[in-house]
């Protein structure tokens, strides 16, 4: 069967793993746990801006930014980019080593810096060429508060216990705590995924 990309371009799907023969998503539960890991994600996702215009234009102006249509990268991990800058994210990954970072932590992040340095593709120069065979006949995608429901109710939560340990000698107590004597900078950002 063919690949398909589901709500934005970049992120390709086995079509045979996310669709029924009848043309319908499979059960969240019937999906190889890698692609279902980024449908997850690609839900949370699909309806946020490029991260190139949220650069430009910021949280006071997001209503600026375009859309974003393609996804690149790891869940968790992904640049967000509209038509107008894939051509400046294809010339970092292409041209200034990006592709370098692929798979990486660093990879949205590196890019960010790059951009946000003033950086861009040259004029002209050229991105991808995408074809949209036939985008109508995808089924509607899940709504992203039920993927979220189903997977929680996935959890069997009659198996996991928590426990709060009692202080023993020599622990701190929370009101003990501190930062400092634990080599700890709490100001810092420090990376996620």
């Amino acid at each position: 069967m063919a690949k398909v990309s589901i709500g934005l371009r970049g992120w390709r799907f086995e079509e045979s793993e996310v669709f029924t023969e009848d043309g319908e998503f499979r059960p969240l539960e019937e999906i190889p746990e890698d692609t279902r890991n980024r449908l997850v994600r690609l839900a949370g996702i699909v309806e946020d801006p490029c991260d190139a215009c949220y650069l430009i234009h910021g949280e006071e102006d997001i209503r600026q930014c375009n859309p974003a249509a393609i996804v690149y990268g790891e869940p968790g991990d992904e640049l967000l980019l509209c038509t107008e800058h894939e051509a400046d994210f294809l010339y970092w990954f292409r041209e200034d080593d990006g592709d370098d970072l692929a798979g990486e932590e660093l990879f949205r992040d590196s890019f960010h810096e790059w951009f946000a340095a003033g950086n861009r593709a040259p004029e002209g120069y050229a991105g991808l060429e995408h074809v949209d065979t036939d985008p109508d006949a995808l089924p509607e995608p899940p709504d992203p508060a039920e993927v979220q429901r189903r997977l929680e109710e996935g959890l069997d939560l009659d198996r996991v216990t928590v426990t709060r340990a009692e202080p023993g000698e020599g622990e701190l107590l929370d009101d003990d705590f501190d930062e400092e004597d634990a080599g700890l900078d709490l100001d810092t950002d420090y990376p996620t995924k």
